[in-house]
Order: structure tokens, then C-alpha cells, then sequence
């Protein structure tokens, strides 16, 4: 899993071992994520972790996950978490913000997935997930969301592309959507005693999101690709709070 070292997808590493997974293999940008690594081996699985900085050159990214893969790999699953989000309006992005936001979302993707098809593709079996967010698979547009948006959407046209390509290898590509998850170490026990601006009427939690990214990642989930799986409470709309000052 890549970018796991806090937030969602730190709670989602540590969920994986319920499914069987003897071996859990994270990334990170900067610190070492002692409390991640402890909690998936408190799972009951084992942890590796190694440092790659996807907003680094082509090259550097692509060697840092390649000598992950020839130490830990090769890897049949793979969940990526990276995708960082830049939230103002488009007469006040930077092109600082257009890179970081469409090779922190899209680039990383894609190089991410290139490090790891070979692999699936020689086992003849893979399970790919991406991240969205709402209206990605639809590019519905909200203010403010001008670079994410328009990344997202690159991410599900490519995993649905990568979905037709990959199907006769084994390989299932799919994209989870989640909601408007504003605690991300919120338990679901938690989120659902806090209200929240969706149709639901709670707060979700990163077990909401790994019960998703779990269904689509078991070995038996092999007729299920090309999808994209919201997990956001029915919410469809960006709400006020995301909206950027005029």
C-alpha cells in the first residue's frame, strides 16, 4: 500500500491482514511510520516499509519502487493511497500546484502500477485499487476543486482503461470513492455517534473505506473490475465547508 504512513490509508494497511494477507508493504514520504508498522503487525501480519517520494523526477521514483519490489516483491495486490489534495481556486493556482497535484494523484499512479503489473502479470493474478473522489468517474465539477478533480478523473480513466488491458492476465483494476472523511482515525463505532453533512447523516471512518478496498481485493472478487465504488454516505455534493473564499 502506498502513502501509508498516516491518515486513512494507515488505518486501511492495518485492516489488510483480516483477509489472509501474511505480509503488508508500505510506503512513505518522510518519517518512518512506527505506529502504522506496529499496528499491521499487531494484526497479525508482517510489515516493511520503504521511503518513496512520489513528487520526486521520473527516474528517482522509479528506482525507489523498483528496489522495493526486488527486496519485498513481487507484489499480487496493489492499494494506492497517494494522491495529494490542493484546494483553492483556479486564479489563484501556482504551476507548483498543478505538478503536485496531477504527479502526486496521476503520475504516481501510473508509475506505481508499472513497478508491479510484471509481477501480476507472471502469477496471473493481481488486485489494483485506486482512490477517487465524488464525481471523479463523472467529472461533476465543485468549486474549488478545479487540479484534484481533473486528476481523480485521470485516475479513473486510467483504471478503467488498465481494467479492459489486464482482465485476460488475471489482473482486476478498480477505484474506491470515499466521502467527505474529515477524522481519519475515526472508528466506525466513533463516526457513527458524529454528525455529518451527508444523506447518511454521520461521519465515516477508514473502516467504512477498508470494508470496500477489502470486498475488491480478495481472490475470489475476480468478476468485479473496472468499477468504481463509492463509500461517502450518499453524498453527492460538495458541501459549504469545502468551498474556498471567494
Amino acid at each position: 500500500m502506498t502513502g501509508a504512513a498516516r491518515g486513512l490509508a494507515a488505518g486501511l494497511a492495518a485492516a489488510l491482514p483480516a483477509d489472509g494477507f501474511e505480509r503488508v508493504a508500505i510506503t512513505y514520504r518522510t518519517t518512518l511510520p512506527d505506529q502504522t508498522l506496529a499496528a499491521i503487525e499487531k494484526a497479525g501480519a508482517r510489515a516493511v516499509a520503504a521511503r518513496v517520494d512520489f513528487l520526486d523526477a521520473n527516474e528517482a521514483v522509479t528506482d525507489a519502487l523498483a528496489q522495493f519490489v526486488r527486496e519485498h516483491g513481487p507484489f499480487d495486490t496493489l492499494v494506492h493511497a497517494v494522491g495529494p489534495l490542493i484546494l483553492k481556486r483556479f486564479e489563484r493556482f501556482t504551476p507548483e500546484d498543478y505538478r503536485e497535484t496531477f504527479d502526486g494523484n496521476v503520475r504516481s499512479a501510473v508509475l506505481a502500477t508499472q513497478a508491479v503489473i510484471a509481477g501480476m502479470r507472471a502469477q496471473r493474478f493481481g488486485r489494483i485499487v485506486f482512490f477517487g473522489m465524488p464525481g471523479s468517474n463523472a467529472t461533476q465539477p465543485f468549486r474549488g476543486f478545479a487540479f484534484y478533480q481533473a486528476a481523480k478523473s485521470a485516475v479513473v480513466a486510467f483504471a478503467r482503461c488498465l481494467a479492459l488491458e489486464e482482465a485476460r492476465h488475471g489482473i482486476t483494476v478498480n477505484v474506491v470513492v470515499p466521502g467527505d472523511i474529515r477524522e481519519k482515525s475515526l472508528a466506525r463505532d466513533e463516526a457513527r455517534e458524529c454528525p455529518a453533512r451527508n444523506p447518511r447523516g454521520r461521519a465515516g471512518s477508514f473502516q467504512d473505506v477498508a470494508d470496500a478496498v477489502r470486498f475488491l481485493i480478495v481472490p475470489e472478487r475476480d468478476f468485479v473490475t473496472g468499477a468504481v465504488l463509492d463509500v461517502t454516505g450518499g453524498l453527492t455534493q460538495a458541501d459549504e465547508r469545502n468551498e474556498p473564499a471567494p
